[in-house]
C-alpha cells in the first residue's frame, strides 16, 4: 500500500517525481523524460538525442563503443533498482534503455540531424514492433538485463539497417 500511495501517482500509475532525487532513479527515468504521460519511450528516445548529437556523435569509434558499453552496464543496474523499488518488472517510465538503444542505433552513422531523425524513427519502430529476436529477448529475459538487452538488440538492428542504407544509397 505504501508503494502505491507514495511512489506511484494514483491517476495513471506514473512514478512520483520524487524518485528523481535519487541518481539511480534519475537515470532509469531518463532524466525525467520517462515521467511523460504520453509515449514515455518515445520521449526517452527524443531526450537521448541531444546527448548523442552534442557528446557522442564526434567520438572515435572505440571511445563511442566504450561510453555506450558503460551506459548499458549502468542501465542494467539502475533499471533493476527501479523495478525493485516500484515492484513492477518493466514499468513504461523506465527509459534509460531507450537512451542506450538510440545511441547504439547511431553508431558509425554520419553526423547530421537527418541521420539522427532517421535513427529515432527506425529505433522506435523496432522497439515498438519488437521483431524477432527482440520479442524473444523481451519475453524471456527479465530484470535490469532484460530491460536493457531488448533495446540494445533493437539498436543493433537499427544500426545495421541505417548503415546499410548509408552504404548503398548515399
Amino acid at each position: 500500500m505504501f508503494l502505491k500511495k507514495n511512489m506511484l501517482n494514483n491517476d495513471n500509475a506514473c512514478p512520483s517525481p520524487r524518485l528523481l532525487l535519487d541518481p539511480r532513479y534519475l537515470l532509469a527515468l531518463g532524466l525525467g523524460s520517462g515521467l511523460s504521460r504520453w509515449a514515455p519511450g518515445t520521449c526517452g528516445t527524443i531526450a537521448a538525442a541531444p546527448f548523442y548529437f552534442s557528446f557522442l556523435a564526434t567520438r572515435q569509434p572505440l571511445e563511442y563503443l566504450f561510453i555506450v558499453m558503460i551506459a548499458f552496464l549502468l542501465g542494467v543496474y539502475v533499471c533493476r533498482e527501479l523495478t525493485r523499488k516500484l515492484k513492477i518488472s518493466d514499468h513504461p517510465s523506465i527509459v534509460w534503455d531507450e537512451f542506450v538503444g538510440l545511441w547504439i542505433t547511431m553508431f558509425s552513422l554520419p553526423h547530421g540531424i537527418e541521420w539522427l531523425m532517421a535513427g529515432i524513427v527506425i529505433f522506435r519502430i523496432l522497439d515498438i514492433l519488437k521483431p524477432w529476436p527482440i520479442s524473444f529477448i523481451d519475453s524471456r529475459i527479465k530484470g535490469g538485463i532484460g530491460i536493457m538487452l531488448d533495446d540494445a538488440v533493437a539498436g543493433l538492428l537499427g544500426c545495421v539497417l541505417l548503415n546499410l542504407a548509408n552504404h548503398f544509397f548515399f
